[in-house]
């Protein structure tokens, strides 16, 4: 007797349905929960629409915030790709891993990093796109990128890994780093009119566009997201898995991704464990991601390393408070090569409350690079180029202000009341009436790098500006790594 072929696909559906509903009923062996991070490549706070924004769309991201925690207070340790990633892989604050306090350096095999700690206690690890970088991977000492093993897709991850076994797999977007596709924000129908241009930006047809386009991108990075809840959702393992979803720094704008202020430091979090997190929480503590390395090794039951500075968030998942929550403490050094005789652009921060501290080190060097080409990339070149940028160079009298908040030279001391000024526009550390919050930020600050053994609170000021740097324009020196 012959089967129709309609009947022999309603059968296969069926008995591939039945496999998945078994697969979903069966529990692991192992009760540790799996680990998803998720990590975009310049997204800052708060353009999500969970957060209120009326223009990007990110339905994944909500899912991941509604179903588990939205962190309201998150920032990375350093606005800057590759120590960014370092301070996520170690959990140690940037400084303290030395050559990987830099872009475009290496991170010395010596500092240990979670997904090491995690596969050496029985965890399949796994990275699909970006990890740790860019740099050189192999001058740090590693065989591998430090996030792990690359693989083609997360799909190819989950059916190579072994059954019973918790995983860990690092997602590096690309999204929404530049370049961009001139206009994809207006072609998928995003309003140029709904665009908020913070202050320090010209509000012009052409700047509210490039929003657009960096728009268009977080919301291709949701997309991929999405695709990784499915793909969980679908095999049973979506409640088993600790989600994490965020960005490296913020977004790659004038006087934000590189700089200490709120639009290269302050990034999204959410954050989803439904063993662990009551649907619907909204965590106000300051967050640093160096937190996020302590957490996954708790969550595997596994003690944090002493040399950690960060905190694992496990204390804020069941709603205990922890004392240390009230501030966090920013830093960055030489991002791309654009100082003359290869020198860094040194600061150090503290957010704490309403207020922003800024020490810059050396308030004689160019923040945002040379206005000259020196190594890399063009003129004021730790501002990544684009149309944004374009506008204000190519006029600099009629954006004189935007232009001295972006590229000019700053002061030794910022403070700022973000109360009255929440996009940091104007500092307030000369005013007698900030005095004693000045004086009470810098002994944090200094207390801070002392405990952390900061080189630069110490004789070992200027090694950062000896370390190598890797990169040389758009060109990829060899034994160098994108991810």
């Amino acid at each position: 007797m012959t089967i129709p072929l309609q009947a022999i696909v309603v059968l296969a559906s069926l008995v591939l349905f039945q496999r998945s509903l078994l697969a979903a009923e069966t529990p692991r062996s192992d009760p540790r929960p799996n680990i998803l991070f998720c990590i975009a490549d310049d997204w800052s706070w708060p353009h999500a629409s969970i957060f209120g924004d009326k223009v990007v769309r990110t339905p994944a991201f909500d899912r991941v915030a509604r179903e588990g925690a939205l962190f309201a207070r998150t920032f990375c340790a350093a606005p800057s790709c590759t120590p960014s990633r370092a301070a996520i892989l170690t959990g140690q604050a940037p400084h303290r891993l030395r050559e990987g306090a830099n872009l475009w350096g290496f991170l010395p095999s010596r500092f240990q990093v979670y997904p090491d700690l995690l596969e050496k206690a029985g965890y399949v690890v796994g990275l699909k796109g970006k990890g740790w970088g860019p740099g050189n991977v192999q001058a740090g000492g590693w065989k591998r990128n430090p996030a792990g093993p690359s693989l083609k897709s997360f799909e190819e991850f989950l059916n190579a890994a072994p059954k019973g076994r918790p995983f860990c797999f690092w997602f590096g977007s690309s999204n929404p780093h530049r370049p961009y596709e001139k206009g994809a924000g207006r072609s998928a129908g995003m309003k140029i009119e709904e665009v908020v241009v913070p202050p320090h930006l010209p509000d012009t047809p052409e700047v509210r566009s490039d929003i657009l386009d960096y728009f268009f991108e977080v919301q291709r990075f949701d997309r991929e997201v999405g695709g990784l809840l499915d793909l969980l959702e679908h095999r049973g393992e979506l409640d088993n898995t600790l989600i994490v979803v965020t960005s490296d720094n913020g977004m790659p704008f004038p006087r934000s991704k590189a700089n200490l202020y709120d639009c290269g430091t302050r990034v999204p979090l959410a954050i989803r464990w439904p063993a662990r997190i009551k649907p619907g929480r909204v965590i106000d503590d300051f967050v640093c991601l160096t937190d996020l390395a302590p957490t996954f090794i708790e969550a595997a039951g596994l003690k944090p390393l002493p040399e950690m500075t960060g905190l694992s968030l496990l204390p804020l998942f069941e709603g205990k408070k922890q004392n240390s929550r009230d501030n966090v403490f920013l830093e960055r050094e030489r991002h791309a090569n654009v100082r003359k005789g290869d020198l860094s652009y040194p600061s150090r921060a503290i957010r704490m409350g309403d207020f922003l501290y800024i020490r810059n080190l050396r308030s004689d060097r160019w923040p945002a690079g040379d206005p000259e080409m020196w190594k890399a990339v063009g003129e004021f070149g730790d501002c990544d180029s684009g149309p944004t940028k374009d506008v204000i160079l190519s006029n600099r009298q009629k954006h004189s202000v935007v232009f001295r908040l972006a590229f000019e030279k700053r002061p030794e001391e910022e403070l700022y009341d973000l109360r009255s000024d929440p996009y940091q526009i104007r500092s307030v550390a000369a005013d007698p009436t900030y005095a004693s919050t000045r004086k009470k930020l810098r002994r944090e600050l200094d207390r801070w790098m002392k405990e952390t053994e900061d080189p630069r609170a110490t004789d070992g000021e200027n090694e950062f500006d000896r370390y190598p740097y890797f990169g040389s324009g758009n060109r990829m020196p060899a034994g160098a790594s994108s991810q």
